[in-house]
């Protein structure tokens, strides 16, 4: 079982506040895994597995990114609002705030993974290594890839799909029914979702303005601010050990994560055979071995 945290709570940001929770000792020698989470607009509950980092010795802050969660909420903030760099910013207040910026570790999983190496493209100081779990270095190239999937649904399915996205009711039942049929294939493939996966995804609805703004309705209809966003020009900045970590039947294809690999100076890439868009939830002892390896290598 994983330790308890040792502390939680919130830090200012400007006027808002940001939820953390920290796992293990901070002032360890081993550098302290920062949890990026997905979405944009989910929350850290379906990360909370990977408190058992813990364990081996690493310290693990999980935190809601502003707009959801525990953090603060801002549903009537504009799209001119909810920028990529205020996330950076976000981060980077986080890291110092806690007392970790002089040695961390950043994993990020999906948009988390992109908010990460965009941030370690900055090369900050104490950085020491980097994860980048299930993202597309591109969305206008996860896009491409994406319709590939879609065109591969059973028959009628993406059609269906494609007549709610054109008639704007992406809102109805018949579209989720829909889309489920991909995610079913490509973002979760076990029968039942365990409950901190179920808890990010009601966080979402709960509260969806982040994730209709810059997503959009769903993980394969990217209409929302971030579709022209690409992190490839940044990849070769990046000086830490990264480890590229994706799902063999992931929404994020091995087409969409390539540039990570190609142009990242050292990087390592495990492709989990039996995973979609969660190999810590789909395979997790594999995921914990691999994940464990790799932070052992940077000791």
């Amino acid at each position: 079982m994983a330790l308890a945290p040792s502390a939680r709570g919130t830090v200012a940001f400007g006027p808002y506040r940001t939820w953390y929770r920290v796992t293990g000792d901070r002032t360890s020698a081993r550098p302290t895994v920062v949890l990026v989470h997905g979405g944009p607009g989910s929350t850290h509950d379906y990360l909370l597995s990977l408190a058992a980092l813990a364990e081996h010795g690493w310290p693990v802050v999980h935190y809601d990114q502003i707009g959801n969660g525990g953090s603060t909420h801002l549903p009537h903030a504009g799209a001119d609002f909810w920028t990529v760099q205020l996330f950076l910013e976000e981060l980077d207040n986080l890291v110092r705030s806690l007392g970790v910026a002089d040695n961390f570790v950043l994993f990020g999983q999906s948009w988390g993974g992109m908010l990460s190496s965009a941030y370690a493209a900055g090369k900050p100081k104490g950085l020491r290594g980097l994860v980048v779990a299930n993202s597309p270095a591109s969305y206008p190239l996860w896009a491409e890839e994406l319709a590939v999937l879609r065109a591969q649904l059973p028959p009628g399915v993406n059609e269906a799909l494609l007549a709610h996205e054109k008639a704007g009711t992406t809102d109805t039942p018949e579209y989720l029914d829909a889309m489920n049929v991909f995610y079913d294939r490509h973002v979760f493939r076990l029968p039942s979702k365990p409950l901190e996966l179920t808890a990010s995804l009601m966080e979402i609805a709960n509260d969806p303005t982040v994730y209709f703004t810059m997503n959009g309705p769903s993980e394969f209809h990217v209409v929302g601010t971030l579709r022209d966003w690409s992190v490839i020009d940044l990849l070769p900045r990046i000086e830490v050990p990264t480890l590229l970590m994706s799902g063999r039947h992931d929404e994020v294809t091995v087409g969409a994560v390539q540039p990570y690999f190609d142009l990242i100076p050292d990087v390592r890439w495990e492709v989990f055979e039996e995973s979609s868009h969660g190999p810590h939830l789909e395979e997790p002892a594999l995921f914990m071995k691999v994940l464990v390896e790799y932070l052992r290598s940077l000791d």
